[in-house]
């Protein structure tokens, strides 16, 4: 370390009195000229994106913004403003929920295509690489392929067809190649097969299509998802602050839990 100015080093911003530069563009002439996707993409990758990967990356953003106070994340949020949370903290205490089982979806399912199409690129059909990957998938983690079924909406994710069309819409533009679509597509076919009914692709499968069609790794497809729940949950916490309520549970008070320890002694 030659200075103690390097003991943070950065590339998205310099700054000095009267200047802030972010990626090399000074901060007045990207006010009122990009829009959001546009400057999540300028700051985290370090380049702009074309005007159709913008419009990709922000239907993903779109879709992905709220799933009801039922979403463990979004319930968290209003439950912490009932205990007198602020806004920040609520939104904290939510963000902080999405880890591997809520919110950890769309990372793995990148992970899973990434996987596949490396093995098309090393000669394998797309079946094959679909079907390797699925029983990759399942000897490593379980049964549940990320990306794919829904407890909730069935039988089609209402969201998932809109983004592949979208995708599909880009890549006969030249704005991306297809080929983790096609691949998506693909591993919905094989586990429709192996299951013997329909197990569609959900939000968490289609949006990871487009974070692969645009390039970003797999743990910014969560750092993606979670900017773009985070909406919700500032309007449910938000809400929850209008509607008033104090120390409100999961569950309304004359509702009672299933206790399966041992029971007390009579006196």
């Amino acid at each position: 370390m030659n200075d103690v100015a390097d003991w943070w080093s950065t590339a998205i911003i310099d700054m000095e009195p009267g200047r802030i530069a972010l990626r090399g563009e000074p901060v007045e002439t990207l006010i009122g000229t990009v829009g959001f996707a546009e400057m999540i993409w300028l700051m985290v990758r370090g380049d702009r994106p074309s005007l159709a990967q913008a419009k990709l990356l922000e239907a993903a953003l779109v879709a992905a913004v709220d799933h009801g106070p039922q979403a463990p994340s979004i319930a968290t949020a209003r439950m912490a403003v009932t205990c007198g949370a602020g806004l920040n903290g609520a939104m904290a205490s939510a963000i902080n929920m999405l880890d591997d089982v809520h919110g950890g979806a769309g990372e793995q399912a990148v992970v899973l295509y990434q996987h596949a199409l490396a093995l098309m690129d090393e000669g394998a059909t797309e079946e094959d690489a679909a079907k390797a990957v699925i029983g990759w998938w399942q000897a490593e983690h379980g049964r549940f392929v990320p990306g794919f079924g829904h407890r909730f909406h069935k039988p089609v994710d209402p969201r998932a067809p809109r983004l592949l069309a979208l995708v599909d819409e880009a890549a006969g533009a030249g704005t991306v190649t297809g080929r983790f679509a096609s691949l998506g597509r693909q591993i919905e076919r094989e586990l429709a097969a192996a299951k013997g009914k329909p197990v569609p692709m959900n939000i968490d499968g289609a949006t990871a299509v487009i974070y692969a069609e645009l390039g970003f790794a797999p743990p910014l497809a969560r750092g993606l998802f979670c900017l773009s729940r985070s909406v919700g949950i500032l309007a449910h916490a938000w809400e929850q602050m209008q509607q008033g309520g104090r120390n409100k549970g999961p569950t309304p008070p004359h509702y009672r839990w299933t206790y399966t320890g041992s029971k007390a002694d009579p006196a």
